[in-house]
């Protein structure tokens, strides 16, 4: 018996993203196609002062998959990610930032413990990316959530993600 690929949606909010987004892209253009039946990637221009909505149009034009957003001003992060959601054709969504620290060479990972039954996964890197004080923020930031929201899996939260999307639509 066979095992059958998954079709993803991955989502990625842009911010300040130009010179990422094509290594980002070309990433994902090679891992992917391993893991996905049928996928497309939503990148999502929040309203970014560089040159990432040009970037996302050429990126467009070269890859059929390849879907953008343009909001009309910065709504946030969390914002554009579920402004990309809610544009999702697929019904695995992967979640990831634009900067390259989530390597599209782990969505597979993601998918994998997906295939187990669990509603989200989380990726997490073993080292933190960014500085020192960022790093420091980021923590406390998530320490602070986790308390309010009582959950004590903390360290495993990050915009990295991949969770079934489910649609339940009500006909008349």
């Amino acid at each position: 018996m066979t095992e059958t690929k998954p079709s993803i949606s991955v989502v990625i909010p842009v911010y300040n993203g130009e010179h990422t987004l094509r290594p980002l892209v070309e990433r994902l253009a090679a891992s992917l196609p391993l893991i996905a039946e049928f996928f497309e990637v939503i990148l999502v221009n929040d309203d970014s002062p560089d040159q990432s909505w040009p970037v996302i149009s050429s990126l467009g034009e070269k890859y059929s998959w390849v879907h953008g957003i343009r909001l009309m001003r910065n709504y946030g992060q969390h914002n554009a990610t579920l402004c990309g959601v809610r544009a999702a054709t697929y019904p695995v969504i992967v979640t990831m930032d634009d900067d390259l620290q989530h390597p599209p060479e782990e969505i597979h990972k993601l998918i994998e413990k997906l295939a187990e039954g669990y509603d989200v996964v989380y990726g997490y890197p073993n080292k933190m990316p960014h500085s020192l004080v960022r790093n420091f923020f980021s923590w406390t930031t998530k320490r602070a959530l986790a308390f309010v929201m009582s959950i004590k899996t903390v360290k495993e939260i990050s915009a990295f993600r991949a969770k079934p999307l489910r649609i339940t639509k009500t006909l008349a």
